[in-house]
């Protein structure tokens, strides 16, 4: 879905932040950050990122959602990355040997959304692209929440469940109601087009003999106008059908091109 629009202003609304522990590559740094900018995140936080802090891949790879990259914050430690946030939610695909309540996305984003609207904070927590969260990092948040994935392969890259869960998040804030754009329908015509289109239609047919059978003409005609109005045509549309129908009333006015001249026979006198 290609759809950045830099002439719109992106407005930091209060969203949970996410906390990436010991990031590995920095493309992964980069299309977390993208997928947090799709669904209105921004403060994106690194605990002792492996190839340091800034990143040339991660900024490549934001596809600019430069107000997510700029506003980076490292930390030594989970411990400081957490500090000022209330609620904490530590993804894992893996059960964990801890007394920690275990909930699915649908219900961790309603209770974000309900801490965001409340003025607390919020952080969802990552683990490493290779091997996930330690214990002892999932031991420091509130709850851990896991997603409905195949058991047998359950394993996502860190974008894909930042993207996944910064969706729910924004499905069920105040922001989950507005579309980027609505649909730009045309009214529906009056209808006095379409029971033109209606005559215009029926007439032509009549002249062409399509009613081979008298007696079953209203059944036909009553079957054609059911599946006209059921098509709700814009004023637009119904103009384009009876262009169409007028063409192929007027077809034996045009010259056709196809039809072949007949050949003059040569003579066969001496």
């Amino acid at each position: 879905m290609a759809g950045t629009d830099t002439s719109i202003k992106i407005e930091l609304l209060p969203s949970p932040a996410v906390i990436l522990c010991e990031p590995q590559l920095g493309e992964n740094i980069g299309t977390a950050a993208r997928a947090m900018a799709n669904f209105g995140l921004w403060d994106l936080r690194l605990v002792r990122p492996r190839d340091g802090w800034p990143n040339e891949k991660a900024v490549a790879a934001a596809s600019r959602a430069d107000h997510v990259i700029e506003r980076v914050r490292v930390f030594d430690t989970l411990e400081a990355a957490i500090a000022d946030l209330t609620l904490v939610l530590a993804t894992t695909a893996r059960s964990r040997d801890l007394q920690k309540e275990v909930i699915g996305p649908d219900e961790a984003a309603q209770r974000m959304a309900a801490q965001v609207a409340a003025g607390r904070g919020v952080g969802l927590l990552f683990g490493r692209e290779k091997w996930g969260l330690l214990n002892e990092e999932v031991a420091l948040a509130d709850t851990i929440v896991t997603l409905p994935v195949e058991p047998a392969f359950a394993s996502l890259n860190i974008a894909q469940a930042v993207l996944l869960l910064a969706y729910e998040w924004r499905r069920h804030s105040q922001m989950g109601d507005k579309l980027p754009f609505s649909a730009a329908m045309a009214d529906v015509a009056p209808r006095e087009e379409l029971l033109g289109l209606f005559g215009h239609l029926e007439s032509t047919l009549d002249g062409s003999g399509f009613f081979t059978a008298p007696d079953k003409r209203p059944t036909v005609i009553n079957n054609l106008r059911t599946m006209l109005e059921r098509g709700k045509f814009t004023s637009q549309e119904i103009r384009t059908l009876r262009g169409v129908i007028s063409s192929i009333d007027r077809r034996h006015e045009r010259p056709n091109p196809n039809r072949q001249k007949p050949q003059k026979q040569e003579s066969t006198e001496e």
